[in-house]
């Protein structure tokens, strides 16, 4: 088994789009207006993004979502997309299992987290 996407509820597709290929650098796999989605591909699966169109989509829309997208060089990122204007919660914190983790939000007030091996050589595995 392996996981194929994460879906992520938004009340502006297109500034969700623009925040996640733009800013965020992800490559646009597809695109289908009609329904209100795109797709993003990230190395190991697919970042699925959908307008809220219902009432129990829009109750989904600005919440933790639970997702961490991890980079090679968290404060490089996190430095690059600072400048971007992307809100952080959060500066990258070491974490006692040994990666690095930042907080931030996309334009619908998702939270997700952007997650990075220490640069004291920790190993970003979770318990």
């Amino acid at each position: 088994m392996k996981l194929y996407g994460l879906r992520i509820f938004v009340d502006d597709l297109t500034a969700a789009k623009t925040f996640y290929i733009e800013t965020m650098g992800l490559s646009l796999h597809w695109e289908l207006p009609e329904l209100g989605a795109f797709g993003a591909a990230l190395d190991n699966a697919e970042l699925i993004v959908e307008t809220a169109q219902d009432a129990e989509g829009r109750s989904y829309v600005g919440r933790f979502v639970g997702a961490s997208l991890q980079v090679d060089d968290i404060y490089d990122e996190y430095d690059r997309l600072k400048s971007l204007g992307v809100h952080f919660e959060t500066e990258p914190e070491e974490q006692e299992w040994g990666g690095v983790l930042a907080h931030f939000k996309d334009p619908s007030g998702n939270t997700l987290t952007l997650l990075g091996p220490s640069r004291t050589g920790g190993t970003p595995t979770p318990m």
